[in-house]
This record gives C-alpha cells, sequence and structure tokens, in this order.
C-alpha cells in the first residue's frame, strides 16, 4: 500500500551564471526533512551536471529529485551575509554579491507565506511564471515519481560573482544561460536569490 507524504524545505535559492560559461544553484535550507543543509548544483561549461552535497542523506535526496552526471560528497560552507554570500564547495570557491529587491520581489512580498507555499497558490502561479520567466515551472514532475511545487516569497538581485572552480577562475557574472537542466524548472536567466518553499509530493510504501 502507498500513501502520499509532503515534505517542505524553507529556505532560499541563489542561480547565476559566469563568463566562463559555468552555472550553479545553490540551495540554503533552514528547515527541511534533512534539518538544515546547504547544497550546490553546477553545470559546467561542456554542460556536465554536478551536485555538491554535504552528507550522504543530502545527496541521495537531491540526486533521487534531479537528474546529475556526477554527485561529489564533503564539505559545503556558506557565510551569508546581507550583501554578500562567501561558498566553499570542494572544487568550487566563489564570493557572490546580492543588491536590492526585484519587481517579482515585490509583487511576492505581500502574499501571506501560508498562501505562498500552498500546492493550490503553486498552481496559480505557474502559467504566470512561465510568461514572465521562460524556463520557469512552479508545478511540475521530478525524479522518482515525485511531484515538486515552488512556493516563492521573495527575489533579489545577484550583482556579482567571483571565484574558482577546479581552481580554474569563473570570470565576471553573467545570465544563467543555457538553463542548466537539472530538473522540471530552470532558476531564472537573471541572476538572482529568491526565497522560497519546496514541497515535494511523493509516495511511501506501508505495511
Amino acid at each position: 500500500m502507498t500513501r502520499t507524504v509532503l515534505e517542505r524545505f524553507h529556505g532560499r535559492i541563489l542561480g547565476a551564471g559566469s563568463s566562463s560559461g559555468l552555472r550553479l544553484v545553490v540551495g540554503d535550507w533552514w528547515a527541511s526533512p534533512l534539518g538544515a543543509f546547504t547544497d550546490v548544483m553546477v553545470a559546467t561549461p561542456d554542460d556536465r551536471r554536478v551536485l555538491l552535497a554535504p552528507d550522504d542523506d543530502v545527496a541521495q535526496y537531491v540526486a533521487a529529485t534531479y537528474s546529475f552526471d556526477e554527485v561529489r560528497v564533503g564539505p559545503v560552507t556558506l557565510q551569508a551575509d546581507d550583501d554578500v554570500w562567501r561558498l566553499d564547495a570542494g572544487p568550487l570557491r566563489c564570493t557572490i554579491g546580492l543588491g536590492e529587491r526585484t519587481a517579482i520581489g515585490r509583487l511576492l512580498r505581500p502574499v501571506p507565506e501560508r498562501v505562498g507555499r500552498s500546492r493550490a497558490f503553486a498552481h496559480l502561479a505557474d502559467p504566470i511564471a512561465r510568461r514572465l520567466l521562460p524556463g520557469v515551472r512552479t508545478v511540475g514532475s521530478a525524479g522518482g515519481g515525485r511531484r515538486e511545487y515552488y512556493g516563492a516569497h521573495d527575489q533579489r538581485r545577484v550583482t556579482a560573482l567571483s571565484g574558482t572552480w577546479s581552481g580554474q577562475g569563473l570570470g565576471d557574472l553573467a545570465p544563467v544561460t543555457p538553463p542548466p537542466r537539472f530538473g522540471f524548472s530552470s532558476t531564472p536567466a537573471s541572476p538572482s536569490l529568491t526565497r522560497v518553499t519546496t514541497t515535494v509530493e511523493r509516495g511511501v510504501e506501508t505495511a
């Protein structure tokens, strides 16, 4: 017998591209079924998709939900100040500058959080997200027969990026193009930090 469970991840997602062609998506989660953690999804210039996960539990869960060519487990350290993030995650070391709230962030802020994180709101927001942010979806099918819902609550601009990947310079901040193809939805092409609640709906076998 299978029952449906809902697993909620509360945190923020940062997406940024670089002039070297590397694109990254950082998930910083302060509350989740796996506890608090930070993980990084990297798309290299030759479109190899790499997951940088802090432990085996996170690696297994995220790899079962999204698509990767390689999974690396090791320390992922994020120092997140108001205007700058400093990330150290195995082969990736970078500093990311943050700016003002975006127009989309101003639209999202007045929405009560309990409404914004609901699956019904995700369904309502999906056609709007598709129109305003090409490639972005708020509802879709994930790996392992899972269904995923994104509820956005706020958004800020990413204004700068510097650092290295495997010792090679990242170059300057650039749009997140082409889309990195980790899952059914892409991060916005314009580099941004979005506060979100992600809901994963999955079936669990019971005795």
